[in-house]
């Protein structure tokens, strides 16, 4: 089991080595990417293969990638989203393309997963509605065939749509025949639909990596673990009872004070978890 930051905590930056270099510096040795063009130009395959060089120089395993999830952010202002659950043809053809552009990443900066959003949370959706389980397939049959090329997972991730819970994306998975996919448990998200534990058992069978956070039980709030109302002793014994040794990747947000002292935030919970694995008494109930 290893520690991984998402660059969401960065997301209004453009990344660079120096990005890398500050997760890696808090005991960090994974990291996620946020497909995001005014973030990092996954288009750019020159862009990759400098991501690929600065995650060598800073010692950090490049292990996921998130699929585009808008055009741009510039500052607190997003661009239109892209949405694999749009019911219109023109608006998901876009999303399958930049989804294999991020995909075709790892030709250049070789990963794991690429982490899915099925539709956008309910708060995002258009009246006309942009959850729609017939696209969210389509998208999906598009893109399987590039993920098995370049090896890379498609990881669906729990978020706030009733498409997106811990019980659909299994029955999505096992109805649909789909294998090939994993499930990204984003705790924060599970917590605002129910139970965490009751999530992470549900996704067991087909976990494959995390997304990390808190919040005060009513808003997506991305806080560093511990700063919210999550049970982490309850977490972490219930990942070790489901026998996930992956990697536990932190998705915040950077706090008014800004990313760097997150960051360092970051380090402290992380380091604290650390310690609390390594303690008999959390798995002495077995």
């Amino acid at each position: 089991m290893d520690f991984g930051l998402s660059t969401h905590l960065f997301h209004a930056e453009r990344l660079g080595p120096a990005h890398l270099e500050a997760l890696a510096a808090e005991g960090f040795s994974a990291v996620e990417v946020f497909a995001t063009r005014s973030h990092f130009d996954y288009h750019d395959r020159t862009a990759a293969g400098e991501l690929a060089g600065w995650c060598a120089a800073a010692g950090v395993r490049l292990h996921s990638v998130h699929a585009p999830i808008t055009e741009f952010l510039h500052g607190t202002t997003w661009g239109p989203p892209f949405s694999t659950g749009a019911s219109g043809a023109a608006a998901r053809t876009r999303t399958i393309d930049e989804c294999i552009k991020a995909l075709t990443l790892a030709e250049v900066a070789p990963y794991r997963h690429l982490v899915l959003h099925l539709g956008v949370p309910d708060e995002y959706a258009p009246p006309s509605g942009d959850n729609q389980r017939d696209a969210v397939l389509h998208t999906l049959d598009a893109l399987a065939p590039v993920a098995e090329r370049v090896g890379v997972q498609i990881a669906v991730e729990i978020i706030p749509n009733a498409l997106s819970t811990a019980r659909q994306l299994v029955r999505l998975i096992e109805d649909e025949e789909r294998p090939e996919l994993g499930i990204c448990l984003d705790v924060g998200h599970a917590r605002l639909q129910g139970d965490v534990i009751d999530a992470l058992e549900t996704v067991a069978g087909y976990l494959v990596t995390t997304h990390l956070h808190d919040n005060r039980g009513r808003a997506d709030d991305h806080l560093v673990p511990f700063d919210g109302v999550i049970d982490w002793d309850e977490l972490l014994i219930g990942f070790h009872k489901v026998g996930y040794d992956g990697t536990l990747l932190f998705e915040l947000a950077a706090g008014p004070d800004g990313p760097a002292p997150t960051l360092r935030r970051a380090g402290a919970a992380r380091r604290r978890m650390e310690s609390m694995l390594g303690l008999d008494f959390v798995f002495a109930d077995e």
